[in-house]
């Protein structure tokens, strides 16, 4: 009996249901690719970098450290517009998956391992 539950358990999971899909297939445009992620990093890191050494010069000159806080959050939040959703800028890279049927078509990649044998060098 618990062979027969496995069974028909295994054979649903490979087969998603139509309206997953459907579904899916709608919402590929909200992935972030790789190479946008990498973009929206570094995009990240160069806004709050130039956020930090605004503040520090404003807050500095006015030597207020309300108006650096101020303006540092500022920069935080603008970062955060910019960088989090899912821009269309983000997505320029889909990547295209296999099937899991089309995968199975295809042969697994095999691991070489490669020995390398240094050669010992006695002094005298």
């Amino acid at each position: 009996v618990l062979t027969e539950i496995l069974e028909s358990s295994s054979s649903s999971v490979k087969k998603k249901p139509e309206f997953l899909q459907r579904f899916e297939n709608r919402l590929h445009f909200l992935d972030m690719d790789w190479q946008g992620q990498k973009l929206a990093e570094q995009l990240m890191q160069i806004l709050l970098l130039i956020a930090a050494v605004v503040s520090f010069v404003v807050g500095y000159t006015t030597a207020s450290f309300r108006m650096m806080m101020l303006i540092y959050a500022g920069g935080v939040v603008l970062t955060t517009l910019i960088t989090i959703p899912n821009w269309p800028c983000f997505n320029r890279h889909h990547l295209k998956w296999l099937d899991p049927s089309e995968a199975e078509k295809h042969p697994k990649p095999q691991v070489v391992v490669v020995s390398s044998k240094k050669k010992s060098s006695s002094k005298k």
